[in-house]
């Protein structure tokens, strides 16, 4: 902290220094003496002026015989000019205090107009806006139920870790595969546990991330994107809610479904624009298959469609035992009577009960929740 003060004030007193130099020299190299116009125009007349310099109301001026400088007031003539330049006096024009003043605050202006538009682009298409993961610190043992989406992302792993020896034997990888399932079921702790099972780079992405205020950066976020997962190939690119920015084009001509039409047809050069080979996987999580873009989905394009269910009855009673440790639960609030009681809940919807619960019992000074609690919970949520 101190070696910065020390800095400021050394190149603060070095600026002060150099504006009293520069106004003390013009003080002392522009001592002028004053004379009346009508000297001034005499000596034109003899042909003695050498240069004229018109600042303001003043008119400064050498003579040839021994380059003194004088002074005399600016009758402001509209001719004057003229008759100087027509007897070969080099005349010039010094600008007045407001003019330049008007030009510092037009610079001023234009730098931080230019400073806005500078900054707010490389915030929209910085080359920050996607993060590559190197470790998601999430296996396979971290995502209760799933185990047949597991069994089908063996093999893929496999491949993209040799994606050449698989090649010769004319097995390519898919080059996307779509998650389908409501939210709150894992689809992006499945994403990130594929990741890490796999030890490759992951770039999460999501919907909101392409939108902007300005038209086309959108799809130049999407280019972003896949540059960079080619860039740290072999990851895995997954896009939460999907279904945001892939939805079906419509051509109708309003400001937000081209910007949309123009991310799907990005999307789909970015996708037609990698080989298999490339060791870059697209996971696409959506809510509903439907509202996406045909073109989009198709075969060559995300080749495996895989849909997210609620967890089982057995996976339910895995998270039960997950989301109540460090919590208590009254001898009633058994695995199996919870799991029961969570038919058709999804995994988050699951921790947030039984967090509802565990707060209820707070509330009320008891260290231990009931299964009242947990149906009161169920309730509110």
């Amino acid at each position: 902290m101190k070696k910065i003060n020390v800095r400021f004030f050394v190149i603060l007193i070095a600026a002060v220094l150099c504006c009293a130099g520069y106004f003390a020299w013009d003080y002392f190299d522009n001592k002028e003496e004053k004379v009346s116009y009508v000297d001034f125009w005499q000596c034109v007349e003899a042909g003695d002026v050498s240069s004229v310099k018109f600042e303001g109301d003043t008119i400064h001026f050498s003579v040839k015989t021994n380059s003194e400088k004088f002074k005399t007031q600016n009758p402001n003539s509209p001719v004057l000019q003229e008759e100087l330049m027509k007897r070969a006096i080099e005349v010039t024009v010094a600008k007045d205090g407001t003019e330049i003043l008007s030009l510092i605050f037009d610079l001023i202006f234009y730098l931080f107009f230019f400073g806005v538009i500078f900054i707010a682009f490389r915030k929209f298409i910085s080359p920050n806006t996607f993060k590559v993961v190197h470790k998601t610190g999430v296996k396979f043992d971290d995502v209760v139920g799933m185990d047949k989406l597991k069994r089908d992302m063996v093999q893929v792993m496999e491949i993209m870790k040799k994606p050449a020896e698989y090649a010769k034997k004319g097995i390519r990888m898919p080059k996307g595969i779509l998650l389908e399932g409501e939210p709150g079921n894992g689809k992006t702790l499945f994403a990130k546990a594929l990741a890490g099972e796999a030890r490759i780079n992951f770039i999460p992405a999501k919907a909101t991330d392409f939108e902007s205020m300005f038209m086309a950066i959108g799809p130049l976020k999407v280019k972003l994107l896949f540059k960079k997962a080619r860039r740290r190939a072999p990851c895995i690119v997954f896009i939460d809610e999907f279904d945001g920015i892939g939805t079906i084009r419509n051509y109708n001509g309003s400001a937000l479904e081209t910007e949309n039409t123009r991310i799907v047809t990005a999307l789909l050069n970015e996708l037609d624009g990698f080989e298999a080979s490339n060791g870059v996987l697209v996971i696409a999580a959506t809510n509903s298959i439907k509202a996406l873009d045909p073109a989009l989905i198709r075969p060559g394009r995300f080749d495996a469609k895989l849909t997210v269910p609620y967890p089982d009855e057995a996976a339910r009673r895995k998270l039960v035992e997950m989301y109540t440790r460090g919590k208590a639960p009254a001898a009633e609030c058994t695995a199996d009577v919870l799991a029961r009681l969570f038919n058709g809940y999804s995994c988050a919807k699951i921790a947030s009960v039984l967090n509802g619960a565990a707060l209820r019992a707070g509330q009320e000074g008891r260290a231990e929740f009931t299964l009242a609690d947990v149906k009161a919970a169920c309730s509110e949520c």
